[in-house]
């Protein structure tokens, strides 16, 4: 059973969020907030798998609620939910940790699958979206490939083929994209990303994506 929190300041929304989840057998809704403060005292108290939550409130805003949970509660992953899938404020919840977003007029399927994918410690970030945060971050990223150079430090414990299979996360593709271009099953993808983000200490590809810019093993230019 998934534990889910839900954060958004409009009552009438967490009233049809509470439905759509309650129907889903492994998905039991344990709380509700208002804002990013309340939030913060309902996951320490409740200590949710995953917090659905609204990133503009009137109240505490959903980025620094963000940030507090995940770095205060690891084990209590974030989906954030916006009204536009380019929102800049959702590419700040991403930034503060959270494992992916979903806009609001998704389908409920898609929402109960989307809280289960990132349960499981997978993000929820589409090849588009995934381009868009870089272009925010782009001035932040260095323009020449570490690759060409020998892989950056922080890389080093990387194999071969699962610094090729970093470098095609960046580059937005899902695991069956980069199982077709690298002539790989799933399986095999899917444990050279788990392999990559437990070397690395990473959270998920979110945070994968961003450390292969922030090395140099992709270059904005290329993919942008």
């Amino acid at each position: 059973m998934t534990t889910v929190l839900l954060v958004d300041d409009h009552a009438l929304l967490r009233k049809g969020f509470r439905m759509v989840l309650q129907a889903e057998p492994d998905l039991d809704v344990v709380g509700e907030a208002s804002d990013g403060n309340v939030a913060l005292d309902q996951v320490r108290a409740l200590r949710p798998d995953v917090v659905v939550m609204d990133v503009r409130m009137p109240g505490g805003d959903g980025i620094t609620a963000t940030a507090q949970i995940v770095t205060a509660h690891p084990g209590t992953r974030v989906l954030v939910l916006t009204t536009f899938d380019l929102d800049e404020y959702a590419f700040g919840a991403l930034r503060a940790g959270a494992s992916g977003f979903l806009l609001k007029n998704a389908e409920p399927a898609d929402l109960a699958e989307a809280i289960r994918t990132v349960a499981r410690g997978d993000a929820v970030v589409a090849p588009r979206a995934t381009r868009r945060m870089l272009e925010l971050l782009s001035d932040k990223l260095p323009r020449t490939g570490g690759e060409r150079q020998g892989p950056h430090p922080r890389l080093a414990g990387l194999t071969p083929r699962e610094l090729e299979v970093l470098r095609l996360v960046a580059e937005g593709m899902s695991n069956a994209e980069i199982a077709d271009h690298l002539v790989l099953s799933g399986t095999t993808v899917k444990t050279h990303v788990g392999n990559v983000l437990s070397k690395l200490g990473l959270r998920d590809r979110v945070q994968a994506v961003v450390l292969a810019f922030q090395t140099g093993l992709a270059v904005p230019d290329e993919t942008l």
